[in-house]
């Protein structure tokens, strides 16, 4: 099945809303004939200007994360109609930093996604195993283990709106990247897992990234594997040029 490449830009703790603002006014020209969606999440102060910034264009803005009830006395969280009021499209959930900062459990994650649904924006659920458990072989039962948690109670309608990002924790800014072999090993094995629990029409559906020291120059490699139909992209990113040469990277 032909699924369009998804390039997706996680800005983390970076620019401010001016900033948000020029970037995105800086790329649209450097991206005019690329053919991959793009989604960029700019910190939750920057996305009201970044989606005024990309209106009209087919650039969709969200969010870093966000909070699993729809208001309260919960200080310093953001809801998911907060995020939509300030343009959001999409939300990425369970990154990592959020699982080993702040302590995201698989429950807690699972909660967010399917609030996530319910509200209208496109979860991109964040799964990967550490160095340690790469280094023991055992990376297959630790995506096992986040899949079958933080999509428990979904069936196939739901899970087809799920977008799902595999990234090895210890790739991620470290400037390590998988091999192009090792991200099709481990998708290979999470659409498997989802044409098990989903069936296999949803599997060939649901977009997989891979995230983790994504740059211009292993781009390629890792869009040619057969279930790599995106990437997250962190630090390379944050510059306009190096993000527009991983959305135009010839495929």
């Amino acid at each position: 099945m032909n699924r369009t490449p998804l390039i997706v830009a996680n800005w983390k703790m970076h620019k401010t809303a001016k900033e948000a603002r020029e970037f995105v006014l800086a790329l649209i020209p450097e991206i005019a004939s690329s053919v991959p969606r793009i989604f960029i999440a700019p910190p939750f102060t920057a996305i009201n200007a970044a989606a005024d910034a990309a209106r009209g264009t087919r650039i969709s803005i969200g969010a870093q994360n966000m909070y699993d009830k729809r208001e309260g006395a919960f200080t310093g969280e953001v809801s998911a109609q907060m995020l939509k009021s300030s343009g959001a499209s999409f939300v990425i959930l369970g990154h990592s930093e959020r699982r080993h900062y702040f302590g995201e459990t698989d429950s807690f994650i699972c909660h967010k996604v399917i609030t996530a649904l319910q509200e209208g924006l496109t979860p991109i659920l964040c799964i990967g195993e550490l160095l340690e458990a790469r280094e023991a072989g055992v990376q297959e039962n630790v995506l096992k283990s986040h899949l079958e948690q933080c999509m428990q109670g979904l069936d196939s309608a739901m899970a087809v709106q799920v977008v799902i990002a595999y990234e090895p924790v210890w790739a991620i800014g470290t400037g390590k990247t998988a091999t192009p072999q090792m991200a099709q090993d481990a998708h290979c094995f999470i659409r498997q897992w989802l044409e098990t629990c989903f069936g296999r029409e949803c599997s060939e559906k649901i977009c997989l990234l891979y995230g983790g020291s994504v740059k211009p120059d292993n781009i390629g490699l890792l869009m040619e594997q057969i279930d790599i139909d995106g990437v997250l992209v962190g630090g390379a990113s944050l510059d306009v040029k190096s993000f527009a040469q991983i959305i135009n990277y010839q495929g």
